[in-house]
């Protein structure tokens, strides 16, 4: 592991440059939903409603990390890939794991934190089969006393969390035509949000409101498609004029294809109740030969910001128009306030795969600033006056050709993988690859419920040979802090406390602490398989901090592992296999939960 600093009279420098990228001081900025006191709940992954996974719990920090050792290792008995976040609340830890989507409870007011109950929602094993990147689910959120999930199958549930009974479940999507659900809901007010996957088989992405208390759809906005699917109104006021215009949902788009457009909604959603706006983004177009669907292929690869209550679209904005490269726009939008040029601001930091991470005015859509954080060969920049990204014509896909050295990978800069931010520090806290790939596009067809890619891809490490990183970035300045090197892609996400210590997990299995204003490690376990899922910190009844992590290989990057693909064929997994041949000689398949406590506490 390689740390590479930026030095304190460099940071310090860097701190007065904001005005090159924003115009106004730089300090560090406050998290929108930070709430003063921690009530020591994890009630949904992202911690809080602004998705800065930022504990203010400080019992566990920089000087007694080192002592940390597990108090708890309780396996989940499912050996696909773990990229769930566990849930804490009402003294209890809610766990679910890939398919079959079981919903597990653990009593924390026990020694061992034993099962309380457990919840099989059986879904189709059909669903198996339209799962394009493993059999993954990111995770479940606790609100009024229920627990929400999703299934493969596309079901979404409300589970009463004190005996584990069934509330309620709807069926959203449809399998035949290669729909699924992985992704983690998200609660606002009374409504539960959930989205779709499934972009690799032409389905069209959608984002869905329930009512929390019956599970009937209150809306539900379409990604492509003519206004009044996308929901989009007189209202609705992009800031850049590729972006405004009638239906073009449907006019970016050859003929009808935007029917299976992909844009769909399996990543992060974040809310600010003041604006009463929720942000998510879009994913992929399909199909991934971009020759095959001329124009901007809207609403793909981009974010939308709409009203909670009706789903009524605000305005949106493209990070990456006619999707060359596969730069779904899924990854979290952190909402941070700060002062720019001397007046308060409301801002969204959002790290995409295409290599930028943006710093947005999230009122607006306006870009403020978009800065490479890894080495860039498909595009040059974004030009802020009018948003479009400057693609690098040199690697844009040509069906029969093979395309050399895209740079970054089809996975991105950043996957669906999330940074954590710390208000203490004003920096956020990447965990990512660095990969690049060779590539040939093809002719493809549709056909209902099979894969509609077009593309043969082959990954290859990135510029320097390490093939992951965790990076410490500054979002106002747009400059790196510090950055860690790593053998393998780091596929977990992030976790910064108010001890200044952050967390983060290897595909080889080490979860590890480092310290936040320095990257310096502080303190390291080895867990039994590699780590992709989400670390947490929460307070357990005996009033002691805990942190919590599910190891068990697999996802995109994992499949290699959980899938037991022969590596000799390196286009398998998307091309994933060609950058990850080695991994089995590095990890096992495997599910558990560990958590773990400094020595004077419990194993509660």
């Amino acid at each position: 592991m390689t740390v590479s600093l930026v030095s304190g009279v460099r940071l310090a420098a860097l701190l007065g440059l904001v005005a090159a990228c924003v115009g106004g001081p730089a300090a560090p900025a406050l998290a929108l939903a930070q709430a003063p006191v921690d009530d020591g709940q994890w009630v949904r992954p992202a911690k809080d409603l602004a998705s800065t996974r930022f504990s203010g719990l400080d019992q566990i920090n920089t000087r007694n990390v080192a002592q940390l050792r597990p108090v708890v290792q309780f396996s989940t008995g499912v050996v696909r890939g773990h990229e769930a976040a566990p849930i804490v609340a009402e003294n209890t830890m809610f766990i679910v794991t890939p398919y079959p989507n079981t919903l597990l409870a653990l009593d924390l007011t026990k020694p061992g934190a034993p099962l309380k109950w457990k919840f099989d929602p059986k879904p189709d094993p059909s669903s198996q089969g339209v799962a394009c990147c493993d059999l993954v689910n990111r995770g479940a959120v606790y609100a009024d006393g229920r627990v929400f999930f999703n299934t493969l199958d596309n079901q979404t549930l409300a589970i009463d969390a004190k005996s584990g009974k069934e509330l309620w479940r709807v069926k959203l999507g449809n399998i035949k035509l290669g729909e699924s659900m992985t992704m983690a809901p998200l609660v606002v007010k009374d409504k539960v949000l959930v989205g779709n996957s499934g972009g690799e088989f032409g389905v069209r992405g959608w984002l869905i409101a329930l009512d929390a208390a019956t599970g009937r759809t209150v809306w539900k906005a379409f990604s492509t498609g003519p206004d009044k699917d996308v929901l989009i109104g007189p209202n609705f006021k992009p800031y850049y004029a590729k972006d405004r215009g009638k239906d073009l949902g449907v006019s970016s788009w050859p003929g009808e294809a935007w029917k299976i457009g992909g844009g769909t909604v399996w990543g992060w959603i974040s809310y600010d109740p003041e604006l009463d706006l929720i942000y998510y983004g879009t994913a992929n177009p399909g199909p991934w030969n971009p020759e095959q669907r001329p124009g901007d292929n809207k609403w793909t690869s981009g974010v939308f910001a709409r009203k909670s209550d009706t789903g009524e679209a605000v305005w949106y904005y493209q990070y990456s128009p006619h999707d060359l490269h596969d730069y779904d726009g899924v990854n979290e939008h952190v909402l941070l306030d700060a002062n720019v040029n001397g007046q308060p601001r409301k801002l969204l930091v959002h790290p995409d795969r295409n290599g930028y991470i943006y710093l947005m005015d999230r009122a607006t859509g306006q870009v403020l600033s978009a800065s490479g954080y890894v080495p860039i060969t498909t595009s040059t920049g974004v030009d802020l006056q009018t948003g479009i990204l400057k693609y690098n014509a040199l690697k844009d896909p040509r069906t029969g050709e093979t395309i050399r050295n895209i740079c970054p990978a089809s996975p991105g800069a950043k996957d669906w993988q999330p940074s954590a931010y710390s208000p203490r520090t004003g920096l956020l806290y990447i965990p990512h690859q660095n990969l690049c790939q060779d590539a040939e596009t093809s002719q493809v067809s549709y056909i209902a419920g099979t894969p509609y890619v077009g593309a043969d891809i082959k990954m290859n490490p990135g510029p320097g040979g390490k093939r992951g990183l965790f990076t410490a970035w500054d979002p106002l300045t747009g400059k790196k802090a510090w950055a860690i090197d790593e053998f393998f892609p780091v596929w977990s996400g992030a976790l910064a406390t108010a001890g200044d210590v952050v967390f983060y997990g290897t595909m080889d299995g080490w979860f590890k602490a480092v310290h936040a204003r320095t990257g310096e490690l502080l303190w390291k376990f080895k867990a039994a398989s590699g780590i992709i899922g989400q670390p947490v910190s929460y307070r357990g009844p005996d009033g002691n901090q805990y942190i919590a992590v599910l190891a068990g290989i697999g996802g995109w990057a994992g499949a290699v592992v959980a899938g037991n693909l022969d590596t000799r064929d390196g286009t398998s997994a998307g091309g994933f296999v060609n950058a990850m041949k080695d991994l089995k000689a590095y990890t096992t398949t495997g599910g558990m939960l560990y958590v773990f406590a400094l020595p004077q506490a419990g194993a509660k």
